[in-house]
């Protein structure tokens, strides 16, 4: 009995070897070599050869201008703003189209393997804490500013356009950003605060706005966020420990711990603390939370009273330095009443939940723009992959789900550009407050499952870290936590219909509005009739069901999110500029389970006997 030695395990064998006399030995038995059953060497004679394997390298999947191969994309801004406009803006978006993958997704790739670290202390056990970025970060920093990143929604060159345009070029760059967009949405959220602040110091008006929305690299400054505390979570008005004393000079001292402070690079800060009373105490609760102005160091380029603890070691982001930190009469500028920390912060959320959603957009692209070139490339079976019905499925879901979240982020995006600029109708600026936490938690639950899908649209070569492949899908994951998980922004919609009987209605006007035209449309009429009834049943069964919605709230999140953004496809599928394709997607949309909370209700599933036996089954075992 013989064992052929496989011809690869002599060729790898030669290859690694370091001894003359073993290579020559491994070259006699390139062909027809055996093992006996002794163990030893047999050799065969035979003119039959071995061929060695092939050199098949398979091709990396390169992606051409995004802007101009996304057609829902463009048709959006055409039936959005006057062609006027459009034509100003619209030569930099493809110009920026081109610089992204020529230029920057090179350096995205270059942040991923070279992450910041923290140096403690020098050489001579002096504490220093700086943190060391890379040189590609650096350089995102320097394009965030030249491509007026931030500065485009606040010079209003293009009046309530700004913003849509703003958030078109972010969805270009975010998921080839090397996670600068993190930082950027913070900044952002910063300007919006900074503008909009009534104070009788202008300094922080005139001074650090002009620095957040500069596009000169060497004076465009970024923001953090310091909210989440040891306590951690959303609810801030009980798990903020951080106090602020008054000093004599009207600036107040921070004292306490940041347990995780993203983008720890940045130049300034908002954040909350408690301020101490003239008796020494603190108030509990929301109440005795203000918000903050904090510059990250002094006027000798120190830190201001800050230790940076450690740098987080998470699942993702990693190319963002986020660290802890320990306040220690950290000087500050208060820049709220004393009660109202909370609502001051809350102008910030909005914005940084708007940008998780134009990064959770930009991922979904990406990621499936990759697979369709990947499918155009790859073979297996000898037929490519774009051959076989199965994987071209799977790709149309994806692609169709992307469209879907696309369409809502860019109405989003609109909404508050004719909000900052007002000229919003009272029903718009309904639906921007109510769809703000319907759009970031339902795009931020669509990234994870679509980016998972998509690397695995690439085989084993989705799982391999060189690729930049499993970096996306690492990164996605924080787009459903950041900024409130998908429950706690559940909550949030559930506040919004709280506040305003005029919220739920002016949501059930614009769907209506919006189907219009597809009920006029031969192959749309039914689908427009769906997505009426579904909104219909959704919004009776949440008026009769009142006692419930607090259990119900994520379904009821999602037929929201559903049946909108059903309806945003159905008039875009009837506009002018409307394809084939955005029929498909509009009728894909509108065919899928457009109401979990009616089903919900209707099976029993936030009943008492029912939740009592969920909790037995998830807890029962504990106890």
């Amino acid at each position: 009995m013989f064992k052929r030695i496989p011809f690869y395990v002599i060729f790898r064998l030669n290859e690694r070897c370091q001894s003359t006399r073993l290579k020559e030995l491994l070259n006699c038995f390139k062909t027809n070599t055996f093992i006996n059953k002794n163990g030893n060497f047999q050799v065969c004679s035979t003119d039959a050869t071995v061929q060695p394997p092939t050199n098949f390298i398979q091709q990396q999947p390169i992606l051409s201008n995004q802007y101009l191969k996304d057609p829902l994309l463009r048709s959006f801004l055409k039936l959005e703003v006057p062609s006027s406009i459009l034509s100003e803006f619209e030569e930099d978006l493809i110009k920026f189209g081109d610089k992204v993958e020529q230029e920057i997704y090179a350096i995205h790739l270059q942040c991923d393997r070279q992450q910041p670290t923290l140096i403690s202390y020098d050489a001579w056990g002096k504490r220093v804490d700086v943190i060391e970025t890379s040189s590609a970060w650096k350089k995102m920093h320097a394009i965030s500013a030249t491509e007026g990143f931030i500065s485009i929604p606040y010079e209003r060159k293009y009046k309530e356009y700004s913003r849509l345009y703003q958030v078109v070029k972010l969805i270009l760059f975010s998921s080839a950003s090397g996670l600068y967009s993190c930082p950027l949405a913070m900044t952002d959220g910063a300007a919006k605060i900074t503008e909009e602040l009534k104070l009788e110091e202008d300094w922080l008006k005139k001074g650090v706005f002009g620095k957040l929305t500069s596009r000169n690299p060497l004076k465009f400054w970024t923001s953090g966020q310091w909210m989440t505390e040891r306590r951690g979570g959303s609810d801030v008005a009980a798990s903020t420990e951080t106090i602020a004393k008054k000093d004599k000079d009207g600036f107040y001292r921070l004292y306490g711990n940041k347990w995780f402070t993203s983008a720890t690079d940045a130049n300034m800060a908002f954040t909350l603390a408690r301020v101490v009373q003239e008796n020494g105490q603190t108030i509990s609760g929301k109440n005795g939370l203000a918000m903050f102005y904090v510059a990250v160091k002094d006027e000798d380029g120190q830190l201001n009273n800050i230790e940076i603890v450690n740098l987080k070691n998470k699942l993702g982001t990693r190319q963002m330095p986020t660290a802890e930190l320990q306040l220690n009469g950290t000087k500050a500028f208060k820049v709220s009443p004393t009660d109202k920390g909370i609502s001051y912060i809350a102008t910030m959320l909005t914005i940084t939940r708007i940008h998780n959603a134009i990064s959770a957009v930009s991922y979904m692209r990406r990621i499936v723009n990759m697979a369709c070139q990947f499918a155009t490339e790859r073979q297996a079976f000898k037929h490519l992959l774009k051959d076989f019905p199965l994987h071209v499925k799977t790709l149309a879901k994806l692609e169709m789900e992307t469209r879907g979240a696309t369409i809502l982020v860019l109405h989003l995006g609109h909404l508050l550009g004719l909000q900052e600029n007002k000229k919003s109708s009272p029903l718009q600026d309904n639906l921007l407050r109510l769809l703000t936490p319907i759009t970031k938690l339902y795009t931020g639950k669509q990234a994870v499952a679509v980016v998972s899908e998509g690397l695995e649209c690439f085989g084993g070569q989705g799982y391999i870290e060189d690729t930049g492949i499993p970096t996306m899908l690492r990164d996605s994951q924080v787009l459903p936590i950041w900024e409130g998980t998908t429950n706690i922004l559940s909550l949030d919609v559930l506040r919004a219909l709280h506040s305003s009987k005029e919220i739920l209605e002016s949501f059930g006007n614009n769907v209506r509005m919006l189907v219009s035209s597809a009920s006029q449309h031969e192959l749309l009429n039914t689908a427009s009739c769906n997505v009426v009834k579904a909104m219909d049943e959704t919004m009776q069964m949440m008026i009769s069901n009142k006692d419930v919605l607090a259990s119900a709230a994520r379904d009821l999140a999602f037929s929201f999110a559903r049946i909108y953004i059903s309806a945003l496809l159905l008039r875009h599928a009837t506009s002018p500029e409307s394809t084939p394709s955005d029929v498909k997607t509009a009728l894909y949309w509108s065919e899928m389970e457009l109401t979990p909370f009616c089903n919900g209700i209707k099976k029993g599933a936030y009943h008492s006997d029912n939740l009592t036996s969920e909790f037995d089954l998830v807890f029962g075992k504990h106890t």
